[in-house]
């Protein structure tokens, strides 16, 4: 029985007896494979593609994540652009990230600290990584680009995009660029706290001929950002253009050896970001335990592209005895 289909049969137990369910407001995850019903949690681990485990096959694990580890994170995703960031800052400046904040925050930690989360999203990056480079790599369709999203808003994808993307920065030979793609709801700004930029709505309007005066170096060496850029009515639209996929051909083939994570809207509900999914070889779908339904994780999957490699993050995972593992498939089929 896999830990999601165990966190089902939790949660029905709870609801037959009376018991009420825990919830935790901190964004932390832990990492199974294909869900079969509601769900809800505290940790992280990650799943991604094997080159030799078939369409039908799968594995799957869980990883505990102890609340002490990762503080409080409220509701990322559903963060909307303030009125204090109604100007956005001078692009083509460095941007600096206060990364000792971020660790207090319960993210990972940039320094030579060992946490339980830099332990987890390294197993996930580690996945990553070998799509994008190994011997899998051949058979995908622009593996360096990872698409992190969820079925609904407010499961965490924010945080799993802004982590992955901190743990591939600690590699010594990879460098990151992170792009904030959810242009209706931005969050990965807030997150980092880096102020209002100009960013990708301005390049795929034009205010911006070129992408590079949208990507910022940060003080993290190896991690460059992309900020959604200010509010746009056509936003989603400008999403599905002929000028973003252009843009996701370009972070494929120009550069090769630096991956490249989109924080996308969610699946339901946001028609484009499934044509984004078109242009990148790995998914990431966040799963909130006790909060996601089954049903809506397969509908979101189904959209995603039969040869990409998708991984599950279970987030906000509240029983401890669901520990140490993770989970993957390859292909939509499975």
């Amino acid at each position: 029985m896999s830990s999601i289909e165990k966190a089902m049969q939790r949660q029905g137990e709870k609801a037959k007896f009376g018991q009420p369910t825990t919830t935790n407001d901190t964004e932390n995850q832990a990492v199974e494979a294909k869900p079969d019903a509601d769900l809800a949690g505290t940790t992280t681990d990650s799943v991604a593609a094997n080159p030799e485990v078939s369409n039908e096959e799968m594995l799957s694990q869980n990883v505990s994540n102890p609340s002490a580890t990762v503080p409080e994170v409220s509701n990322q995703d559903a963060t909307v652009v303030s009125s204090e960031e109604a100007q956005p800052a001078q692009h083509n400046k460095d941007l600096v990230i206060d990364i000792e904040g971020l660790e207090a925050k319960g993210f990972v930690a940039l320094s030579r600290k060992r946490t339980l989360i830099n332990e987890e999203f390294r197993s996930i990056k580690r996945k990553v990584l070998n799509n994008a480079f190994g011997g899998l790599a051949k058979t995908l369709n622009h593996s360096n680009l990872v698409l992190v999203s969820s079925s609904r808003p407010n499961e965490g994808k924010t945080f799993t995009a802004v982590n992955l993307a901190l743990s591939i920065a600690l590699e010594q030979d990879k460098t990151v660029l992170l792009v904030d793609a959810d242009v209706l709801k931005p969050s990965v700004s807030k997150t980092l706290e880096i102020g209002a930029n100009v960013g990708l709505i301005e390049y795929l309007t034009g205010e911006e001929e070129n992408v590079s005066s949208v990507i910022y170096h940060t003080n993290i060496e190896n991690l460059k950002v992309i900020p959604a850029g200010l509010p746009h009515h056509l936003s989603n639209e400008l999403l599905s253009s002929d000028k973003m996929l252009k843009l996701c051909q370009e972070f494929a083939n120009r550069y090769p050896d630096r991956i490249v994570v989109f924080d996308c809207p969610p699946l339901l509900g946001v028609n484009e970001t499934a044509l984004m999914a078109e242009q990148c070889g790995q998914g990431v779908i966040v799963v909130e335990e006790f909060k996601s339904k089954v049903s809506e994780v397969k509908q979101a999957v189904d959209l995603l592209p039969e040869s990409m490699a998708v991984g599950f993050v279970l987030n906000k995972v509240t029983d401890p005895s669901e520990t140490q593992g993770y989970g993957y498939y390859y292909g939509t089929g499975a």
